[in-house]
């Protein structure tokens, strides 16, 4: 297994050597690590990975290795259990059939999520009533539901759940992706503005060489404060689940921005905006920052810029509680809303095609939220949004 493992490191592009492969299995024949995988996590990074810049591709590398290793099920009180969520099968359902299915509602939802956990003795599968998989059902996974509640379990494509019930681990965003094009470096400079601030440090040629003239051969001096870029950038990046498919494109656009702006902050959120974004995905649970204090702490001069596919339930814009992680006091509108009054020059860049945009109620409301400031993840979309970012 280390030696596949390993191989996948190096497949990364991540430096790995032989010698320090070796170190790993003696450190592993010593026993310094309990059997967890957290701890073979740290000790592998440890004795692999030398330059902190790596930690990030090392964090993605080892998670596509061990994916699906640790699957939690936080959050329910009585516990499902989880035969009841083993899928045996999948339901195929016609058009008409899927077109039959009402949804019942926010409230009817959890009212009756209680009433099954309540009565619910066995497994159940194929259904439509009951916590189980492979049916039409509100309540797990694997099936088909306009509106519902999935637990212990992948999607299946639908993404149409209001709740999720389950952990899911998300790693940072790699700054450091060498760029498939670079366009979208050439299309960011677009919106950097110089300014001339601090000391005169700087050797101004132009008029070194015009004084000097002016002085019949005698060298005339001229300096001038550096060139600094005077833009400030607040990027916050979505990594709900719909955003695994885009996670190539955002890598993209965020090494580009990283390497393109000085004064640039980013906070990861899922899916919607509420009251706490944070820096670092790993610990996102135990230091999260809160949205109030980042309105009061940076200033007006900041744009703000928003990544995200921004499909999800509308429940998770409208309503507080509608969090598919955990139970927002105020719905995601209010704090866009807070947001945008704050920092008035802003943008949404969507990775989804625009054409799909009208399909999604919950895109309809981002966009009209962000006052129809949301432009596709393309170079022409980046140009439109420059051009909107600058005025």
């Amino acid at each position: 297994m280390l030696i596949d493992f390993f191989l996948h490191l190096r497949s990364r592009q991540l430096p790995v050597s032989t010698n320090e492969l070796l170190v790993l299995l003696e450190a592993l024949e010593a026993r310094l690590v309990s059997g967890s995988l957290d701890d073979f996590y740290l000790l592998s990074r440890t004795l692999l990975v030398k330059d902190e810049a790596l930690y990030d591709r090392f964090d993605r590398a080892f998670g596509e290795y061990f994916r699906g290793i640790e699957a939690l099920l936080p959050g329910f009180s009585p516990e499902v259990p989880v035969e009841w969520l083993e899928r045996a099968a999948r339901r195929h359902l016609s058009e008409a059939d899927r077109a039959r299915l009402q949804k019942l509602g926010y409230e009817k939802i959890f009212e009756q999520l209680k009433e099954r956990l309540a009565e619910q003795k066995e497994r159940h599968a194929g259904g439509s009533k009951w916590i189980g998989t492979a049916g039409t059902s509100p309540y797990g996974h694997g099936g088909y539901n306009p509106e519902g509640v999935r637990i212990g379990g992948e999607s299946v494509g639908n993404r149409s759940a209001i709740k999720v019930w389950e952990q899911r681990e998300f790693r940072n965003l790699d700054d450091t992706v060498d760029l498939g094009v670079r366009n979208i470096k050439v299309a960011l400079r677009r919106l950097r503005r110089f300014a001339r601030k601090g000391a005169s440090t700087e050797l101004d040629l132009d008029e070194t060489v015009n004084g000097t003239a002016r002085n019949g051969g005698w060298l005339d001096l001229h300096l001038r404060p550096e060139r600094h870029n005077a833009i400030k950038i607040l990027l916050f990046l979505d990594i709900g689940g719909s955003m695994d498919d885009h996670i190539q494109a955002c890598e993209e656009l965020f090494s580009a921005a990283r390497s393109e702006f000085k004064h640039l902050e980013h906070f990861y959120f899922h899916n919607c905006v509420y009251e706490g974004v944070w820096k670092d995905n790993r610990r996102r649970h135990d230091e999260k920052l809160s949205t109030r204090d980042l309105i009061h702490t940076y200033g007006p001069d900041y744009k703000l810029v928003f990544v995200g596919d921004a499909s999800m339930s509308p429940y998770e814009i409208a309503r507080p509680g509608g969090s598919v992680e955990h139970w927002n006091e105020e719905s995601g509108a209010i704090w866009l809303e807070r947001l945008l009054a704050t920092w008035s020059s802003a943008a949404w860049l969507n990775p989804l095609p625009e054409g799909h945009w009208s399909h999604t109620q919950s895109i309809q409301i981002i966009h009209q939220l962000i006052g129809k400031r949301m432009y596709p993840l393309t170079i022409d979309g980046l140009e439109r949004a420059i051009r909107s970012l600058s005025r």
